[in-house]
């Protein structure tokens, strides 16, 4: 979500890590991962939420689910554990299990960003890679799963497929969702697919972003970015989401049915046999042409 030049508080097992008070929010906290703005916790208030994509997964949650129902939510990427800290203030009870594969962004968040045991916090945190950690849920026992493992830079590929995606769904009760992060830029090549994919495996897919991102604005060109998306197998109250995105000022709007359709284009479903996302993906803007 951002360049933050600088050097390292730690090396971790795969990223360059530092932890950057924010001077306008005495508790606000910055997680940067290799020189990237990755996330950003309020260690005194988990209910502040400062990333658009953040805001939009708090949108979503809170539209598709009664207000303060506890939920069972697993959480493929932790960083700084931002939603699995909104939902433990907001719906008392949750239980959120968090895979995250980077054991130096474990301490980080226990020793600077103060997460709590799991027997007060209900967010328990496991040091493994999230395709691993997908197989665990019984079937059908989840309200929720989070997708949050994708960096500016690169993407885990597994966590793309359609394989990958039938465990997610084979994890959610009839009607769980799925609501994950995506960055891209450019012509949003690996977006395209990873929706693309989706709506391979769920029967209801919408994509919330920047409108000039997502087709909704045919007068600008999109610069890409965060986008967020959610798959389910019931319906999603578009209009609601809107109405809550607007609420939290996230500046995106939602797009679903013919309109995502349209966007996706003729984008190939990823597969494990054939998930060439390294080559889809765009990792950073590309310059305007003069």
């Amino acid at each position: 979500t951002g360049f933050a030049p600088g050097g390292c508080d730690a090396e971790t097992r795969y990223h360059c890590a530092r932890v950057v008070a924010d001077p306008e929010r005495d508790s606000g906290r910055t997680l940067v991962l290799d020189g990237l703005r990755h996330s950003y916790v309020d260690v005194e208030d988990p209910e502040y939420l400062k990333f658009a994509y953040v805001r939009a997964f708090a949108s979503v949650v809170d539209t598709a689910f009664p207000e303060g129902e506890p939920l069972t939510a697993h959480h493929i990427g932790g960083g700084g554990l931002t939603f699995p800290r909104y939902l433990a203030a907001t719906r008392p009870g949750t239980r959120s299990l968090v895979s995250e594969i980077d054991p130096g962004v474990v301490r980080i968040d226990r020793d600077r960003l103060g997460l709590g045991p799991a027997a007060t916090t209900g967010i328990d945190v496991r040091v493994e890679d999230g395709r691993l950690g997908l197989r665990r849920p019984a079937e059908g026992s989840h309200d929720l799963v989070v997708g949050d493992a994708f960096g500016g830079v690169s993407a885990p590929w597994h966590l793309t497929t359609s394989q990958a995606l039938k465990d997610v769904r084979r994890a959610l009760d009839a009607d769980g969702l799925y609501v994950t992060n995506l960055i891209d830029h450019g012509r949003l090549a690996f977006a395209r697919a990873e929706v693309a994919t989706l709506a391979a495996t769920f029967p209801h897919v919408a994509l919330l972003g920047k409108p000039a991102d997502i087709g909704l604005d045919p007068t600008a060109s999109g610069m890409g970015g965060n986008m967020v998306v959610v798959a389910s197998a019931r319906p999603l109250d578009a209009p609601a989401v809107q109405e809550a995105m607007d609420a939290r000022d996230v500046g995106w709007r939602i797009a679903t049915g013919d309109t995502l359709t349209t966007w996706t284009g003729n984008a190939r479903v990823l597969t494990d046999d054939h998930a060439p996302v390294d080559q889809l993906l765009q990792p950073h803007p590309v310059p305007a042409a003069r």
